[in-house]
């Protein structure tokens, strides 16, 4: 896919948060879970579940001197859909693992009110940061990683996923969406950065955080 093509179908991103996460993504940048858990130093059998197994409910971590996280639940999978519809041999744990290596996008505003109006979220307050897309790729383009799917969503009929759902841009096949009846914003589904985004401030359009109700309280 042609960067430029990119910008022009997806000029801005979102990505949704723990309410209370906006002064550690100012101070640290977004970072990916696995980037999170290195962080805060957190090993053995913690660092296990939450890396490679499936999250019921979020986890709060601490750490002496980072303060306190929340790592998002990734409920909407399950193992037994994932081992139906991972190709290549991989395993739930891999695509976790996988998964858990990305910061990841929303490529389009009605993605985002789907998942704020999904029964685990629709309840609770999110923050919700909009990004400028040329920005981000002019800073992080070796490293973005585009997808065709919801990757983190098994619910109702999962779409097969695998080694080759996450490409460069470069390497994202939007030509052969569109032959399969892609509409043209539809092709690229999520937008992913691999491990972190340090700068993200450099790229910010808008912060703020989204209550039940619908009511957004901007941050400053």
């Amino acid at each position: 896919m042609d960067p430029d093509l990119l910008i022009e179908l997806h000029p801005r991103l979102f990505h949704m948060a723990h309410h209370a996460a906006w002064p550690s993504i100012a101070k640290n940048g977004l970072l990916s879970t696995e980037a999170l858990v290195d962080k805060f130093e957190i090993t053995g059998s913690e660092r296990s579940a939450i890396l490679d197994q499936r999250r019921p409910a979020s986890v709060h971590i601490e750490h002496h001197q980072h303060g306190t996280a929340v790592i998002r639940d990734n409920k909407p999978m399950t193992d037994s859909a994932l081992q139906r519809c991972l190709t290549d041999g991989l395993s739930p744990t891999d695509w976790y693992r996988t998964l858990n290596g990305l910061v990841f996008f929303w490529t389009a505003q009605d993605r985002l009110d789907r998942l704020f109006a999904a029964r685990a979220y629709r309840d609770s307050p999110h923050l919700v940061l909009e990004f400028d897309t040329a920005k981000m790729v002019e800073a992080h383009a070796a490293d973005v990683r585009l997808s065709p799917i919801n990757s983190g969503s098994t619910v109702y009929n999962p779409v097969p996923r695998g080694s080759d759902t996450f490409r460069s841009i470069d390497a994202f096949p939007y030509h052969e969406w569109r032959a399969k009846g892609r509409p043209k914003r539809g092709a690229v589904v999520e937008f992913a950065v691999q491990r972190q985004v340090p700068d993200p401030m450099n790229f910010l359009i808008a912060a703020a955080v989204r209550h039940p109700d619908g009511t957004l309280v901007t941050i400053p």
